[in-house]
Parts: structure tokens; C-alpha cells; sequence
């Protein structure tokens, strides 16, 4: 991303939980419940993060502004940290400075952004009576979100103090102190422009979200209203026309206590009920639930049903049992299937489309057409006919499956007989399209024909520099990861993991198996907090190796040692912990890495964004990484520009970055160490 007042383009990263090291501040994801803190942008070649709130800085850059205490000279802000023949230290408050702060050429001194921001603000003189800090007047760009209107960008008032800013068209707002509200008809509601009182629920009484600095209050009834309800998205005070309730629901505006009759879950504030009915029931959301839907668990349509009815039901997404008296979805097709209302819906399950009404059309997803007994066109290699050949005589292993990238062997294949390229049996009736718990919408098989694309696995983080591919247009997934259904049954654990996502649990977990830490989409069992990432997941159970061909070599999952145990490739320790290989007959023990690496599909040739050719370690000498120096160990390594050897892509990364910077996505070989 290109930003004002910096040279460079800027890369988006974000950290969901623990924030990230800001070159401008010293805030961290623990200091507020704001999400956006642990969000922001790095430069690479300036080596600095910034938080997307603090952005701003690069806006007043250009001033050279003065400091009260440093007359005479303009300071100019710097990305790379104090020149090394200053004193790093701020000259105003003495603390170290960060990677982005002002320095004076002409004195050579230093001073941190946080001193710079209050010597701005104490002179600027502009006070309002909504905010007790002094304001700018700044464009910020698309780097913070109004508070009364939350749109981002534009020109307003901001404080960079509490990271406030207000667009000058919204600040009409503050010349109404008191409003009328549908939600609240009974008393008018006063302006808060100081947070809630301590007296009363701190979240907003209808939709359960913080409210913020800003936010609308009743004094007689304790009531708070954020500014995304009052003014931003007003909830309806009544409700009709409804997909899973055929009368007018009533909005009851209120803390309340409840359980919906729509998903069978509590609730504590501002439902919409159904007078007509008792009474029933229904949060804000279940209110508008879809009639009609496609989840990527189930191959049919399924429908909501009020209520389920008598039976023993068990959730086809989480696994736990149904309260048949509640509404859930169920299929027509499959009478023993049938999801939570709030399972169906989720935004990793439901594409959002409604189907009630929309007719259902067949799609055709046989990957090939056959053309007699033995030989098929199939719409990865439409230009030639394919024959099959089954006569179960091993192929050598150097003929891998243009699909999967494995050795074919003994097993069935297609070949073409005017080129060289083959297919397995069971990878050529791959369907072109399917469901899959990994996306919400469907997954159409890429074939990648002509090994042009470097693609990392959205699932497992693994590159994948050949071989066919499902995508659903943003995601992009191996045949391994696509290939898993759920729930996922697997021998390291007694009970089935779930597909879980980041947003599912409230602590940041580890992986069991490397003790690395997990991406945004990850297994699980929750009720034992125990986490797999997919690249442990789907890790063989058992491997051969040419340097150990009589034997196989099992996966170990791990175990507790009072001895060291070292890796018989690279000849480095070992953590007994974490997961290992290891041969049962010659009791070695190897690491993961120096097995399998870290690239899916490995071909000889293939190459990694562009300028890395894969190469495989199987000669009697191993080559010598131009990174870390040592042998290359893996199964594996790359050249670049013919000259260039890496063990790994880590180490190429690391040629040209330090090794805080590089993605945690690119494993580190366990003979580098990456604290250097």
C-alpha cells in the first residue's frame, strides 16, 4: 500500500491476539478492547511496524515541525531508527526511541513520536466540550473510522491520544444533547461523551457492543444506547414478513433474561418477541434467519424447521446434541440430519445466499467423459485422450502423478500417449467441483497445467509449486487439506477435532504437535484445548526414505524424555516433545523438517515465486546453504539465479530480511537458529 510521506510501499499484517511491536507507540492489543490495535502495516526495507491508528504520523511529516523546547529547527521524521552516531534516547522525556521518531539533523537529537504528538496537541489551542484532550485538525486518510459515523477517512478532528477522531460534518451531532429514540420512546436520552457510568451495563442495552466514548443514555432507566444503534443502524421497532415466523414480532428494548425459541440459546438483552405466540422468544439476529440454505458440510439443501421434533439429534457441524423443542435446520433428503440454527449460519458454514424459492440446478461435476472402456478425455488435458492402465507392474519412482505430485507405483494410472503427462485413478475422478468445510462456497478443482503458479495453501501454510488445487476464488487449498472431512478422526487424540478458526476460542492456543503457534484456521477439541494446525495434521503416519529403505518410519507423537535425543539428518537435538519420526527397528529419531521440509509439491525443477528452483537433496554430497551456512538437510533445497543455494525458503527470506520479520508461515529448519 502506498501512503503519504513514505517512500515505499507498505505491507498489511495483522496479529489477532498480542498485538505488534509499533515503531510509533507503545500500546499493545492488552492495553484496550479495540481489535484494530493489533492490526497495521510494515515496510520491509525501513524494517518498521505501525499500528493502522497511528498512520497519521506520516501526514504531519512533511511539516518539519518545531518543538516548544527545540526552537530554531525544523525536525524531520525518520523510519529507520536514531542514526547510530546519536543518542538513541528521546531528548525530552530520556526514554529510548522507537523505530519512527524526529530527529534534528543539525543538533543530532531524537525525539519520540509520543513527545512530538503532545508538544502538537498543546499547541494547537483546540479545545471541544465532547473531548478532554486537545484535538488536530488532520486528514487521516482511511487509517481511522469515525466515531459518530463510522466511516473511515477525511478530513476531522482527531486525538491522537485515544486514537478519536470525529469527521467536522459529524460534530453536528454534539449540538443536540438530548434526542428521542423508537428504542427508547418512554424518556428522551442525553449525549455521553465520556463513556458510561459505572453504575450501569457498560455495553449497549440493544445490541451488546461497548459503547465507547460516545454513546446515548437514559439516567432513569440506567439505559445505554451505542452510536451504531441510535444513529448508524437504528433497529426496527417491529419486524414482519419474516422467513421463520409467520406473525409481527415486537422489538422489547431492555436487559432480559431469555432463552430464543429460533436457536435454543440464551439470551440477556433486547429481543423481539411474538405476541401472538405466548410470547415466543427470538434474538436480533435468529429474527432474520434464512428459510432455506446450502452449508458446506452437507451435500443436499437444508431448512429451518420449527420445531425440530421428538428424536435424538446431534448437530452435523459441532457435534452436540439438538433441543428438538427449539427451531434448527434439518435436511429433507437425510431424515437424521440436521444442524443448530446458530451452527448453520455461521460465516465459515453458510455462503449468506437465501434459497427459498431459488430453483435447484444440477451441476455437472464428473471431471472426465469416457470414451470406451479404456481410455477417457479428461478436462485437465482436453488436447489428448487418455488411456488407463492397471497391470499393477510399479512404476518407477521418479513418475509422479501430475495431480497429487506422489509417486504413482503400482497403483492404476491414466497416460497420454502423445505427451508425458499421467494421472492416478483416484486423482483423476477428483469432481470438479464439491463442498467443503474449509469454504463456504464451493470449491472448483484448479489444475494448474502449466506449473506456472506458486501457491501457498490456504489450510496448512505450504508452498505448492505444482499439482492440482481447489479453490473457491479467494482461498486456495491442497488435495490433502481438501481431501479431510469432518470431523477429523486422528490417532493423537481419543476424541474428533472440529475445523475451528481463530474467533472460536478465547485464548491463543499452541499446536500439540510442533508447539508452534496456530493460523486463523486450525483443529480442535475444546473441550480438552487441544489444537492441531493442518500441516501436523496431515502428516504421514509412516514415510520410507532411500537412506533407510528397509525399514518405515513411523511418526511419533511425541513424549516425555529425561535424555536428549538427537536428529540422524541434520544431527541436531531433537525436543522429544514435539513430534518426531522415528524407525522402530533402529531406534533413530528425526526431525519432521528434515523428512518431509516444508513445500507440499516437490518436483524437481518446480520453482517458488518465480526465481527458486527446486532442487532434491539426493546426492552423496550435500550442498552448502549460502544463509546459515550449514549442509542442506532436507529432503529438498533451492537455487536461485543459478548460483544461489538455500536450505530452505526461510534462509532466502533471511538473505534478505531480519529474522523478526519473516513470516512465521515459513518454518524455520531446526539446524538454523532464528534468534540470529
Amino acid at each position: 500500500m502506498e501512503i503519504k510521506g513514505h517512500t515505499h510501499n507498505l505491507g498489511r499484517i495483522g496479529y489477532p491476539r498480542g498485538g505488534l511491536e509499533c515503531g510509533a507507540c507503545d500500546r499493545s492489543y492488552s492495553d484496550g478492547c479495540d481489535p484494530s490495535i493489533c492490526e497495521g502495516f510494515h515496510c520491509l526495507k525501513c524494517e518498521f511496524e505501525v499500528h493502522t491508528k497511528c498512520l497519521f504520523v506520516f501526514n504531519i511529516q512533511e511539516t518539519l515541525f518545531e518543538h516548544p523546547l527545540h526552537v530554531g529547527h525544523g525536525l524531520k521524521l525518520l523510519t529507520t531508527g536514531a542514526p547510530d552516531h546519536t543518542d538513541p534516547k528521546c531528548h525530552i522525556c530520556g526514554k529510548k526511541t522507537k523505530r519512527l521518531l524526529f530527529h534534528c539533523s543539525i543538533c543530532n537529537l531524537n525525539l519520540d513520536i509520543g513527545c512530538m504528538v503532545d508538544a502538537m496537541c498543546s499547541q494547537s489551542h483546540l479545545n471541544m466540550p465532547w473531548h478532554n484532550h486537545t484535538l488536530l485538525m488532520l486528514d487521516v486518510g482511511d487509517d481511522m473510522r469515525c466515531k459518530v459515523c463510522g466511516k473511515p477517512g477525511g478530513y476531522g478532528y482527531c486525538c491522537p491520544r485515544c486514537w478519536l477522531m470525529v469527521h467536522e460534518k459529524c460534530v453536528s451531532v454534539f449540538d443536540s444533547p438530548e434526542i428521542t429514540h423508537s428504542c427508547h420512546a418512554r424518556h428522551s436520552l442525553k449525549l455521553l461523551t465520556e463513556g458510561a457510568p459505572d453504575y450501569t451495563d457498560l455495553k449497549c442495552h440493544l445490541c451488546g457492543k461497548k459503547t465507547g466514548n460516545f454513546l446515548y443514555h437514559c439516567d432513569i432507566c440506567k439505559f445505554n444506547m451505542d452510536m451504531a444503534c441510535a444513529i448508524r443502524r437504528p433497529l426496527p421497532v417491529t419486524l414482519s414478513s419474516l422467513k421463520v415466523h409467520e406473525h409481527t414480532l415486537k422489538l422489547i428494548p431492555r436487559l432480559i433474561s431469555f432463552v430464543c425459541d429460533a436457536c435454543g440459546k440464551k439470551g440477556d438483552r433486547s429481543p423481539y418477541v411474538c405476541l401472538q405466540c405466548d410470547l415466543m422468544f427470538f434474538h436480533q439476529e435468529c429474527a432474520r434467519l434464512p428459510r432455506v440454505i446450502h452449508v458446506n458440510r452437507h451435500d443436499h439443501r437444508v431448512s429451518y424447521k420449527y420445531p425440530l421434533g421428538l428424536g435424538e439429534w446431534k448437530c452435523g457441524i459441532c457435534l452436540i446434541k439438538i433441543d428438538w423443542s427449539y427451531g434448527a435446520y434439518s435436511c429433507s433428503t437425510c431424515p437424521s440430519y440436521a444442524l443448530h440454527s446458530r451452527c448453520a449460519t455461521r460465516e465459515d458454514v453458510w455462503d449468506g445466499e437465501e434459497l427459498d424459492g431459488v430453483p435447484e440446478e444440477v451441476e455437472d461435476i464428473e471431471p472426465f467423459k469416457t470414451n470406451d472402456d479404456n481410455t477417457i478425455t479428461h478436462f485437465a488435458h482436453e488436447e489428448h485422450n487418455l488411456s488407463l492402465n492397471n497391470d499393477g507392474i510399479a512404476l518407477e519412482e521418479s513418475i509422479l502423478c501430475g495431480a497429487c505430485v506422489r509417486p504413482v507405483g503400482s497403483n492404476a494410472f491414466y497416460k497420454c500417449s502423445e505427451c508425458s503427462f499421467i494421472i492416478d485413478e483416484t486423482c483423476a475422478n477428483l469432481p470438479k467441483k464439491k463442498r467443503h468445510f474449509l469454504s463456504p462456497r464451493p470449491l472448483t478443482l484448479h489444475p494448474n497445467r502449466d506449473n506456472t503458479e506458486t501457491i501457498v495453501c490456504h489450510a496448512c501454510i505450504q508452498w505448492c509449486c505444482q499439482g492440482f488445487m481447489y479453490t473457491d476464488g479467494d482461498g486456495t487449498y491442497d488435495l490433502i487439506c481438501s481431501s479431510m472431512t469432518m470431523p477429523f478422526i486422528h490417532g493423537s487424540h481419543p476424541h474428533p477435532l472440529l475445523y475451528l478458526q481463530d474467533r472460536n476460542i478465547s485464548v491463543r492456543e499452541r499446536c500439540q504437535s510442533c508447539l508452534g503457534g496456530l493460523f486463523e484456521e486450525f483443529l480442535g477439541c475444546i473441550e480438552c484445548n487441544y489444537f492441531l494446525d493442518f500441516r501436523c495434521a496431515t502428516l504421514p503416519l509412516s514415510i520410507r526414505l532411500d537412506r533407510y529403505d528397509d525399514h518405515p518410519l513411523t511418526l511419533c507423537y511425541g513424549e516425555k524424555a529425561s535424555g536428549k535425543y538427537w536428529c540422524d539428518i541434520c544431527e541436531r537435538e531433537t525436543d522429544p516433545e514435539t513430534w518426531f519420526y522415528t524407525c522402530e527397528h533402529c531406534g533413530v529419531t528425526l526431525h519432521v523438517f528434515c523428512v518431509l521440509g516444508n513445500l507440499r509439491y516437490a518436483k524437481p525443477g518446480g520453482k517458488i515465486e518465480g526465481d527458486l528452483e527446486v532442487r532434491f537433496n539426493n546426492t552423496s554430497t550435500r550442498p552448502l546453504c549460502n544463509n546459515c551456512h550449514c549442509r542442506c538437510a532436507a529432503p529438498f533445497f533451492f537455487v536461485k539465479e543459478k548460483a544461489l543455494i538455500f536450505c530452505s525458503y526461510y534462509c532466502s527470506e533471511r538473505s534478505q530480511m531480519r529474522a523478526s520479520w519473516i513470516s512465521s508461515i515459513n518454518i524455520c529448519p531446526p539446524w538454523v537458529d532464528r534468534r540470529t
